[in-house]
């Protein structure tokens, strides 16, 4: 084969036979160049097919995935643990604190209780020159429930005849016309009511005119 250099005449290629095949030197000059690309691209895909199909970069891969996956279970595991023993925490705390404020308001009443006792017991052998001191016996006791509660940081809501009536502090069960009380005022209290460190406890309950 013979090719031409710097000019566009044909190539003759002779096969052997008669009949000769001819062609441009450009179009020899681009297919070699063609060929020589494919063969450079198929050996980079065969090197990348290679790097990429590692047996041991591939188990090394999966085994890091595999230890990152151990340990946010461990991770995981840890903290259900710990929110448990938390919880589990916290209701004993609860159940402690709400039996240690019983005891306390037992042991505050405890005096009192003993002194109705002895006024029952009293009153067994009670005379009728005896009820004075029966009555005045009561109102210690009474006084006594007050200091208690007092104690406990329980205090009266003001609910007397004539003052406004708050719906903050009063429940009204009735409702009266009458000309001796203003609009919206307390005509009757029956039952008193108190609060708890400025927390209501029981609402006064009352009866309202107008």
């Amino acid at each position: 084969m013979k090719k031409h250099e710097n000019n566009e005449e044909p190539i003759e290629l002779n096969t052997g036979n008669e009949e000769v095949l001819e062609f441009p030197a450009d179009e020899v000059e681009e297919t070699a160049g063609s060929e020589e690309t494919e063969s450079t691209l198929e050996e980079a895909a065969e090197t990348e097919t290679a790097e990429t199909e590692d047996p041991e970069a591939t188990e090394a891969s999966e085994e890091n995935k595999d230890a990152e996956l151990e340990e946010l279970k461990d991770r995981y595991m840890r903290l259900l643990a710990e929110y448990d023993n938390f919880r589990r925490r916290t209701q004993k705390e609860k159940e402690e604190i709400y039996a240690a404020s019983v005891a306390e308001v037992v042991k505050e009443w405890l005096p009192l209780v003993d002194d109705i006792e002895r006024a029952v017991a009293s009153s067994e052998n009670m005379d009728e020159t005896s009820v004075e001191k029966v009555a005045e016996g009561i109102k210690l006791i009474g006084k006594q429930a007050g200091s208690v509660l007092g104690k406990l940081g329980v205090e009266e809501i003001s609910g007397k005849e004539g003052e406004a009536f708050d719906p903050n502090l009063h429940e009204a069960v009735m409702h009266v016309e009458d000309e001796n009380f203003g609009e919206q005022q307390i005509a009757q209290v029956f039952q008193k009511g108190y609060t708890c460190k400025g927390k209501v406890i029981r609402h006064t309950v009352v009866k309202v005119a107008n």
